[in-house]
């Protein structure tokens, strides 16, 4: 094998050939020729890519790798490990957008003459985009000068620059950035004003590395990932380079869950709309100032992509790999202010110890801080100037992100901070949120419900606040919006199970409670309240919008209650006239019978594994709704009859058995579809009906299509629910069990006698849901009496 020759696992060789892990663990016990591992350790062996494909091309379980699932294995399987070969991607394609003509004269040559000549055109496109690889404290040409004069040919963003120390100073620190007034030096006598910085040269505090993040690799670095970079070029030709990067970056964030805390899409663009001017500004949309956008604790930088239309982003990242992946994402996805790319700066470092951005004034700052980290500095900054609102506590460091974050905000400013729960009512912090509130600083806490970020099962908030501007008097009042208790009406009345989670928030309607709670700032029953702050300064300073909101009563009032009460007697009736009637006793039949596996292969149904996640286009059918039998939410994929499916752009969406369809392409639901649980050891299985189709398939699931001239899906389900059919079907591991749908046993029968047996499956199936709605109003019915009866809007008469 050639040397650094791409490397895939077990798990990596399933998903080019389609099939389950196990399926690859019997190919290498009954395949002599099957490629012996070349690395890895005994427990998960890796191979050889090369070598894995053409053995699959030579037993005929594989046509074609596909372009994205090639690309992605040459990533996964890189030598310098997932991250270093995605920087190599990113810097790739970034040449190959913005310098197309220079990437295709790279791509004649040989790979190790393509790899000597990339680092200079590389630190072409990155000094461009995200300013000069320079080291701490070195002037380099294009950064701003002394005087504060911006780099020549660059464009001058609206952030602007806080100067500590008055000109003539001469105490021990970097060089100053002062702005110097026409006609006068820099040592005249005139106040400094704030000086314009370019955001990839921002002036920073004493000891902070001001290199970019995304440092310009090495040929040698760089001759392993040629054949990675030609291959992501020809993906990038057909998808586009933001596309591509957006695509393994993904792919990249599913492998490693652990280590990354992401911010989901729609909390990320909700919190981006609550820091836009007010509906009442007076201007247009166009008419308003451009934007300056930091982000102190930008992670993988979804906050800053969330934003529209920015002149500057600036991000701080403590991870020196992740802040690189951050500044290539942010470099090759962010959209500027009509069509121009926005500037960029994206720094390495702990935001709080050494903070890059120290004299920066910024129009927005958005935030997702670390929760509950004790080790934030607070012994080394009890007398930093950030703390205008106090010193914040050990156990506070959520409170120090607020500060830091007000004080990184020009006059007028706003932030959107992510917080945890507790820090709205820890008596630790009462002080400093007093404060906030005397200042007018805090200006809206929004209780979101469990599920919209991690922790999944915390209720998370949103903080709103604006930097005060001088002579202007504060704000009388706070906003407090509690949207748990909408989330679970929107819930109730779409006829999905009680229990929330990231898999069931219906985000359309949170948005739009939020953010017209915000803009109107009025008083909405059980959503949101104005209260005068002067109610809110007591002894404990608890700003959870639950104490000034309480939930509404299951049911509503004494009305609701009784119409709650009808539906459920209904109910009761249906369920009454669906109960089977008594079981006839009968001799065990001994059938001749077949597996799903031989199905499949016989052409008479197909199988697909879900791959979709909630948070994207359309509504995805869960896990977690295939076990409660709730509806997947939002709008169906598909369009009318004889009308293409289309993404935003237009674009078709390929099903999976389409021309030109890949692994990721979401399998769409289609009526009479049968889908399985992939865990959990149960046996619950769903057929597709109208109000399913059109769903994506979520992850965890699998899906049987049937061929209806040969299998009756009610039949097909029914028989797959059989308690001893997935005992024997599945594979049990210390905590969980695994079901292979292929091993799944069915009787040998005539068409006819299966839709006789699918008809009283799907007898079954509606009394089954009979139950279920009756539990669900039941419980509403009896937890909205405890509730009316305990506050005084029911009478026990």
């Amino acid at each position: 094998m050639p040397e650094n020759a791409t490397e895939v696992t077990a798990a990596g060789i399933a998903r080019l050939a389609g099939v389950g892990r196990a399926a690859v663990s019997n190919w290498r016990r009954r395949h002599a020729d099957f490629p012996q591992p070349v690395g890895g350790t005994a427990a998960s062996p890796s191979f050889a890519l090369a070598d894995v494909e053409q053995w699959l091309r030579d037993q005929g379980k594989l046509a074609e790798v596909p372009l994205r699932e090639r690309v992605w294995q040459e990533v996964a399987g890189h030598p310098a490990g997932a991250a270093q070969a995605l920087v190599h991607t990113g810097c790739a394609l970034l040449l190959v957008r913005d310098r197309p003509t220079a990437w295709l004269e790279l791509t004649a040559a040989s790979d190790e003459r393509m790899a000597d000549a990339l680092p200079h055109a590389v630190d072409h496109v990155l000094t461009a985009r995200l300013g000069p690889d320079s080291p701490s404290g070195t002037p380099s040409p294009g950064r701003a000068t002394p005087s504060g004069t911006p780099s020549p040919g660059r464009a001058t963003p609206p952030g602007t620059a806080r100067t500590p120390r008055t000109a003539g100073s001469t105490a021990p620190g970097p060089t100053t950035f002062e702005s110097v007034a026409p006609g006068s030096t820099a040592s005249g006598s005139a106040a400094p004003g704030p000086a314009v910085v370019h955001p990839a040269n921002p002036p920073v505090a004493p000891g902070v590395h001001r290199a970019r993040a995304v440092h310009t690799p090495t040929a040698q670095a760089l001759l392993p990932s040629v054949p990675l970079l030609r291959a992501a070029a020809q993906l990038a030709a057909g998808i586009g380079a933001g596309q591509t990067f957006e695509f393994l970056l993904g792919r990249h964030l599913d492998a490693n869950p652990r280590q990354f805390t992401l911010t989901p899409p729609h909390l990320a663009e909700l919190m981006a709309d609550l820091a836009e001017p007010p509906k009442d500004a007076g201007r247009p949309a166009p008419d308003r100032p451009l934007r300056s956008v930091l982000d102190p604790a930008a992670g993988t930088g979804a906050l800053l992509r969330a934003v529209a239309g920015p002149a500057a982003l600036y991000a701080q990242e403590a991870d020196a790999g992740l802040a690189a992946l951050t500044a290539l994402r942010l470099a090759l996805g962010a959209d500027g202010t009509h069509g121009s790319p926005p500037s960029l700066a994206v720094r390495t470092g702990d935001t709080l110890r050494a903070d890059a951005f120290a004299r920066l004034a910024t129009d927005t700052v958005l935030c997702h801080p670390p929760f509950n980290d004790r080790n934030w500095g607070h012994d080394e900054l009890a007398y930093d100037p950030r703390w205008e609102y106090g010193f914040p506590a050990r156990v506070e460091s959520e409170l120090a992100w607020v500060q830091h974050a007000l004080a990184r905000l020009r006059d007028g400013g706003t932030a959107v901070l992510l917080m945890p729960p507790a820090a709205a009512s820890r008596r630790s912090g009462r002080r400093i949120r007093a404060d906030l509130l005397r200042r007018g600083a805090l200006r809206a806490v929004i209780a979101l419900p469990a599920g919209a970020a991690p922790p999944y099962g915390i209720p998370l908030h949103l903080w709103v606040l604006r930097r005060p501007t001088p002579g202007v008097r504060p704000g009388p009042d706070l906003l407090l919006a509690d949207t748990a208790g909408l989330a679970a009406s929107a819930g109730e009345a779409g006829g999905k199970a009680a229990g929330g989670g990231r898999d069931r928030l219906d985000w359309p309607v949170v948005r739009a409670a939020v953010l017209d709670a915000w803009r109107d700032r009025a008083d909405l029953p059980g959503v949101s309240r104005v209260v005068p702050v002067v109610e809110l300064l007591d002894d404990d300073v608890d700003l959870a919008p639950a104490r000034y909101l309480p939930r509404p009563t299951p049911g509503g009032d004494a009305r609701g209650l009784g119409e709650v009460r009808e539906r459920l007697a209904e109910t009761l009736r249906l369920t009454a006239r669906l109960t089977p009637p008594p079981a006839t006793p009968a001799v065990p039949a001994h059938r001749p019978r077949t597996t799903v596996g031989e199905l499949a292969r016989g052409g008479a149904l197909s199988l697909h594994t879900g791959n979709a996640a909630p948070g994207g286009q359309g509504p995805v059918l869960t896990e977690h709704d295939v076990l409660t039998g709730a509806d997947p939410a939002g709008t169906p994929l598909t369009g009318p009859v004889g009308t293409p499916l289309t993404d935003a752009a237009g674009t078709p969406l390929t099903g999976p058995e389409a021309p030109g369809a890949t692994p990721d392409d979401p399998v769409v639901l289609e009526p009479g579809d049968v889908v399985v649980p992939v865990l959990g050891g149960g046996t619950v299985v769903r057929v597709v009906g109208e109000r399913e189709a059109g769903a994506a398939l979520g992850r965890n699931l699998q899906l049987l299509r049937p061929d209806p001239a040969a299998l009756d899906p009610w039949f097909l389900a029914g028989f797959l629910r059989g308690t001893a059919n997935n005992r024997q079907a599945s594979s049990y591991a210390s905590t969980a069990a695994r079901l292979d749908a292929r091993r799944l046993h069915l009787p040998r029968m005539p068409l006819a006698e299966q839709r006789r047996y699918g008809e009283r499956f799907r007898e079954l199936a509606a009394f089954e849901e009979a139950l279920r709605t009756a539990e669900r109003l039941g419980g509403v019915l009896v937890q909205g009496m405890y509730d009316g009866l305990t506050d005084g809007t029911v009478t026990p008469a």
